[in-house]
């Protein structure tokens, strides 16, 4: 997974997520599991307790070395967060401290939107968006720094594009380094749906002896809102993370998140039904629930005490704000299951 690396310190655990649940969540059968994953919207878990500033979009996290959580997100110059615990968040400068000029061809804002951070060579790296509300005008960039703080990015420029004329849409990047160290990267947003291509790990830009564009996720009928992968790897599947249906509006949003699983890192993917990714298909792992309106956004961090999964949602108790989601996820039915 790309975005975990060795940590010394163990983490001040949300409230909702203590060990003790942790503890016996784990020890309940794999069959029984099974009859845990929610049949109805209710049945869903709440977030971890987060307390300061919540306020955010599509978060990625990754946690340093001296155990500092690195929180980015849409907005701005790639908006920031950090906490110590997990629990408080603090809001910070942004990545950048100027804004990379070769945006305003994107957007006339500009600001950057779904960052993927990760950690890779003794460097952090962090793949990023830019594009204008709606439109296929888009690219995705990468940055880079040896400490992962704002205002230590450097950025590398334009990794990817796409255009009125492509049936993709080139947002919402995801590194993902399999086992053998080959480096991959899924985006996509409506349209054609989830791509992937392969990157050259020296270079961070598509790898030139493999330019195919390989197709992950999609909806041939109905509404074509699937967007934001996220891929892992666990007990030797691929795991792809996708959001689907409308985002950001508000209290009106029906964002959910859904996965499917392959044997090869480029598919297929399938549900826990059979069901391609490619046709419809995605198996629920969270979903709107009382106050927390459309989940999704998501990333998966690999922390000291587990798979967290971490999102945006719309508090419907305070007219929609955006606000961070932090679950736990557990894995001993064979698919991800947050508590």
């Amino acid at each position: 997974m790309s975005r975990s690396f060795r940590t010394p310190r163990t983490p001040r655990t949300p409230r909702t997520l203590r060990a003790s649940r942790r503890t016996a969540l784990l020890a309940v059968p794999a069959a029984v599991l099974l009859a845990l994953v929610p049949g109805t919207a209710s049945a869903y878990p709440n977030p971890g307790h987060v307390t300061g500033s919540t306020v955010i979009h599509d978060p990625t996290m990754i946690r340093t070395s001296s155990g500092q959580y690195l929180v980015y997100a849409t907005g701005g110059g790639i908006s920031f967060k950090s906490s110590t615990d997990r629990i408080a968040f603090s809001a910070g400068a942004d990545a950048f401290r100027t804004k990379p000029g070769w945006w305003s061809t994107y957007s006339s804002v500009p600001e950057a939107w779904a960052p993927d951070i990760s950690y890779q060579g003794g460097r952090y790296l962090m793949y990023y968006s830019v594009s204008s509300f709606g439109s296929q005008n888009s690219a995705i960039g990468l940055a880079t720094s040896s400490t992962g703080q704002p205002g230590s990015w450097t950025d590398q420029g334009v990794v990817h594009t796409s255009s009125s004329a492509a049936d993709y849409n080139a947002i919402d990047p995801n590194l993902f380094v399999d086992d053998d160290g080959r480096w991959w990267l899924s985006f996509g947003s409506w349209w054609g749906g989830i791509k992937m291509i392969q990157i050259n790990p020296s270079t961070g830009k598509q790898l030139s002896s493999n330019t195919t564009r390989y197709s992950l996720a999609y909806r041939p009928t109905g509404t074509k809102a699937v967007e934001a992968p996220y891929i892992v790897k666990r007990n030797g599947y691929y795991y792809l993370f996708a959001s689907y249906d409308t985002c950001c509006a508000g209290t009106s949003s029906t964002y959910k998140v859904k996965v499917g699983r392959a044997t090869s890192v480029t598919g297929p993917y399938r549900d826990k039904n059979g069901v391609a990714l490619t046709n419809n298909g995605g198996t629920p792992v969270l979903e709107s629930h009382g106050r927390y309106i459309g989940p999704g956004g998501q990333s998966i961090y690999k922390d000291v005490d587990g798979d967290l999964i971490v999102y945006h949602y719309y508090d419907g108790q305070d007219n929609g704000t955006p606000k961070l989601g932090v679950n736990l996820l557990n894995w001993s039915s064979g698919w991800p299951v947050a508590y």
